[in-house]
C-alpha cells in the first residue's frame, strides 16, 4: 500500500481538493487497493471543520465530493505516509521542521516535495492559496491539482510498477 498525504496551510483549500481530486484519479485507474490518501494542515486553525464552502462546491461540480475533516499534521504522519505533499514552499520548510522535530531527521530525498514539481504548466512552485478569493481562484486551484495529480499518479505507477 502506497499511503499520500497532502498538506497546506489549514486543511481547508488545497489540501482537501487536492486529496479528493487524487482519490478520484486513483479510482478511475482502478488502484483504490494499491493508493490509499489523506490530507493534512500545518496549522490547526480549522480542526474538525469541512472543506471550504468553495472549495466543495468546484469539487461538485466535477463529481467529487469532500467529506474530509481538517486535521493537523501531526508527528505520526511521518511514519504513516510514503510520500507528504506540499502545496508550497512555506507548508514544505513547516513539513521539514515538524519532521526534524518529531524524529531528529530531515526526510529523506523524494519523500516530501511540492505538487508543482508534478505541473508541466507551472509558472510557479506553489499552489496557490484561494482562501481570501472568490470562486474562480478555486477553480483555478481545482485545474491544477488536477494536472498535477495525473502526472504525480503517472509517477507512482512507474515508480512502484502498479501497472
Amino acid at each position: 500500500m502506497i499511503n499520500v498525504l497532502f498538506v497546506c496551510l489549514g486543511n481547508i483549500c488545497r489540501s482537501p481538493l487536492a486529496e479528493g481530486v487524487f482519490r478520484a484519479l486513483v479510482a478511475q485507474q482502478g488502484l483504490t487497493e494499491k493508493i490509499k490518501c489523506d490530507s493534512a494542515g500545518t496549522h490547526g486553525y480549522h480542526i474538525g471543520a469541512l472543506p471550504d464552502r468553495r472549495a466543495r462546491r468546484v469539487a461538485a461540480d466535477y463529481g467529487i465530493q469532500l467529506t474530509h475533516t481538517a486535521r493537523k499534521l501531526s508527528s505520526d504522519d511521518f511514519a504513516n505516509f510514503d510520500y507528504i505533499v506540499a502545496m508550497d514552499e512555506s507548508n514544505l520548510e513547516h513539513i521539514q521542521t515538524q519532521s526534524y522535530r518529531s524524529t531528529g531527521f530531515y526526510p529523506e530525498e523524494g519523500r516530501i516535495f511540492t505538487y508543482r514539481n508534478f505541473d508541466h504548466q507551472a509558472d510557479e512552485s506553489g499552489v496557490p492559496d484561494p482562501y481570501y478569493e472568490d470562486i474562480a481562484a478555486f477553480e483555478n486551484v481545482y485545474q491544477i491539482v488536477t494536472r498535477c495529480g495525473e502526472q504525480f499518479l503517472e509517477y507512482l505507477i512507474k515508480e512502484h510498477k502498479l501497472a
